[in-house]
């Protein structure tokens, strides 16, 4: 299977060379690499075209002027041929070079549409120490409180070809709808990899403010009525304290 891996940056060059590093390292050669720049002004572009020919026709990237990091994801969605597709951020990384076959594999062995597995949360400046551990677990309802950690979230392009890509109405939470419409509303098959596969620094958009995780709350809540499912009293402020732990660290 060929599987399409796209990181989206903007004015990244204090990490994008270890995730980009961490996609070369991989021991799967039926990799498809796509950088999806949104016009950066430092030396992100540089470091793109340094590591250009290292991949032997097995990146493609553009640069140029987006609406965000979800039109930034939709692009390099369409721009992918993969079977699989997944996401890894600017500044995350795999944590080993058997990641993408183990992915693979576990697609093969189960025939999923759809994948989801484990991740740290490390400090930015010393990712050796681990702050948190999202340890997904095995599937269940979001209305719950469960859901995956979207970079550790694999899915078949046909998915994204029939149930469509990311919704640009949600700023902060898209990542959050398109796993909901996804999983819940379209029910498509998944399967969990209990592996720890990447680690994420902490401070991503969603959690980087109180305003920030005030927005992505209502817009999570906004994702569930209009896919019609209900959702407990308390979840809000379930959430709300899941956020809060993730925020400090």
């Amino acid at each position: 299977m060929k599987i399409s891996i796209i990181t989206v940056c903007w004015n990244s060059e204090k990490y994008i060379a270890t995730a980009i590093q961490s996609i070369l390292n991989q021991t799967y050669q039926d990799i498809e690499y796509i950088i999806v720049d949104g016009g950066s002004t430092d030396k992100t572009v540089d470091i793109i075209r340094q590591f250009e020919p290292l991949f032997s026709g097995r990146m493609r990237w553009i640069s140029e002027k987006d609406k965000g990091i979800y039109d930034a994801m939709n692009k390099g969605i369409l721009m992918s041929t993969g079977d699989i597709v997944g996401l890894l951020n600017s500044d995350d990384f795999y944590v080993s070079n058997d990641v993408i076959v183990n992915v693979v594999n576990c697609f093969l062995k189960y025939g999923t549409d759809s994948l989801f597995a484990d991740l740290y949360y490390v400090k930015e400046d010393d990712t050796d120490k681990i702050r948190r551990k999202w340890k997904t677990g095995q599937r269940d309802l979001f209305s719950n409180g469960w859901h995956p950690a979207h970079p550790a979230f694999f899915v078949k392009k046909q998915i994204y070809d029939k149930y469509g890509i990311f919704d640009l109405k949600y700023t902060i939470a898209a990542d959050f709808e398109l796993m909901l419409r996804f999983l819940e509303k379209y029910n498509v098959s998944s399967q969990y990899l209990e592996q720890f596969i990447l680690k994420m620094r902490l401070g991503g958009e969603s959690n980087r403010s109180f305003s920030n995780i005030r927005k992505g709350n209502k817009q999570i809540i906004d994702a569930f009525k209009k896919h019609q499912i209900k959702i407990p009293f308390y979840y809000t402020y379930k959430r709300w304290g899941a956020k809060i732990f993730q925020h400090f660290g």
